[in-house]
């Protein structure tokens, strides 16, 4: 399972790149759904501030 930190800018790569689409803007910052999430780890490779952890 994937989490985006607060190290979260919003640039929206990570939501470009999630070939589920399971990356949504949230309140605060990016959130991934993981309901839907694939755990593939395409979000965490592509993030530029390093924001996606595997927890």
């Amino acid at each position: 399972m994937y989490k985006i930190t607060d190290a979260c800018v919003s640039c929206g790569t990570c939501a470009e790149g999630c070939p589920a689409g399971a990356i949504a803007e949230g309140e605060q910052h990016y959130e991934i759904n993981n309901d839907v999430c694939l755990e593939c780890g395409a979000c965490e490779s592509s993030c530029p501030t390093g924001a996606i952890v595997e927890e």
